[in-house]
């Protein structure tokens, strides 16, 4: 691969949203590429209406600093998100062609817009240069977790077995309200009574600053650390992944659960409520493949091996590149 990315510029778009980004950042790194990352935002009535292409688009759109977008173009384009799509389908102009394309999720337009969608087999997204994942795109592999056990090190003085627990926030697939996490809180708080061990707890920028307070005071009964933002100090995050000897993940999260499943070890979620749309169509896959448990399951299925999905679309993604650069 070191051939073909020796000095190529490649963008890794969004619009900025965390789990948008990280897919896009994901995808360069697998090829091997060091990408400039560009946040884009659009005006309106170009931004309710992306990719969708009206007049004025080129205008309508800014960097994160409010800035044209503006040559040398990218010889490759790693866009996530619809609104990082509009920019993604533009540079094929832009560039006369030269730009490769790649859309990450469903574009919500025609797959023959870019050179090649990555989208997950939920979404149904038709098209001959579209490639289907089950989870989200993300670094976690096992150079990302061995690193992460080094820089946090620390975390192997918590008793195991270790949990880590990943809390994101409501959508409208799935409703995290005070008694979801009632009913969650009883039910973790059961594990320490039958083997011990400690909590390694993580919440994300879509969890409400209540909802914060109340698990920090449930969890500050039991050993572990308990990180809400910069004020807890260095985000550990993925220490918690490369430490944790089970996960578990609300139910909301298609990024979230997708990097739990990829260390390799047991992941739970708990949905008491029927999860609405695509995302059930999510949670099925992963259950029925043994990635995904419910937290109330207590049998002890064999582990499945993690789901290195980013790796192998990588390796779908460089051979398209090929064939478009001969």
């Amino acid at each position: 691969m070191t051939d073909l990315a020796r000095s190529v510029l490649c963008w890794a778009i969004s619009d900025g949203a965390a789990g948008n980004e990280r897919q896009a950042l994901a995808l360069a790194q697998a090829l091997g590429l060091t990408p400039i990352r560009l946040r884009v935002t659009l005006r309106a009535p170009w931004n309710l209406l992306a990719p969708r292409r009206l007049p004025g688009a080129a205008w309508a759109i800014r960097d994160e600093h409010g800035r044209l977008l503006n040559a040398p173009w990218p010889d490759v384009a790693i866009g996530c998100g619809r609104r990082a799509a509009l920019v993604t389908r533009l540079l094929r102009e832009w560039s006369d062609g030269r730009c490769f394309t790649v859309q990450i999720l469903d574009p919500r337009i025609d797959a023959g817009a870019f050179d090649l969608v990555v989208a997950p087999q939920h979404d149904r997204v038709p098209g001959s240069n579209v490639l289907q994942t089950i989870g989200a795109l993300n670094r976690v592999d096992s150079d990302f977790l061995g690193k992460a056990r080094s820089d946090f090190s620390r975390l192997s003085e918590q008793p195991a077995p270790r949990t880590a627990v990943l809390i994101g926030g409501s959508t409208r697939a799935q409703r995290l309200d005070n008694p979801y996490f009632d009913a969650l809180i009883d039910r973790l708080a059961a594990r320490p009574q039958i083997d011990g061990g400690s909590f390694l707890v993580s919440v994300s920028r879509r969890t409400p600053a209540s909802t914060v307070s109340r698990l920090r005071d449930a969890f500050a009964k039991f050993p572990g650390e308990f990180w809400s933002g910069p004020g807890d100090g260095e985000n550990p995050y993925a220490g918690f992944l490369a430490w944790a000897d089970r996960i578990f993940v609300t139910p909301d999260s298609v990024n979230m659960i997708s990097e739990a499943c990829a260390t390799g070890k047991p992941v739970y979620t708990f949905a008491p409520r029927p999860i609405a749309g695509k995302l059930a169509a999510f949670h099925a896959e992963l259950i029925a493949s043994g990635h995904l448990r419910r937290l109330d399951d207590t049998s002890h299925p064999a582990q499945p091996p993690p789901l290195a999905e980013t790796a192998e679309i990588a390796a779908l993604v460089r051979k398209r590149w090929r064939m478009f650069n001969t």
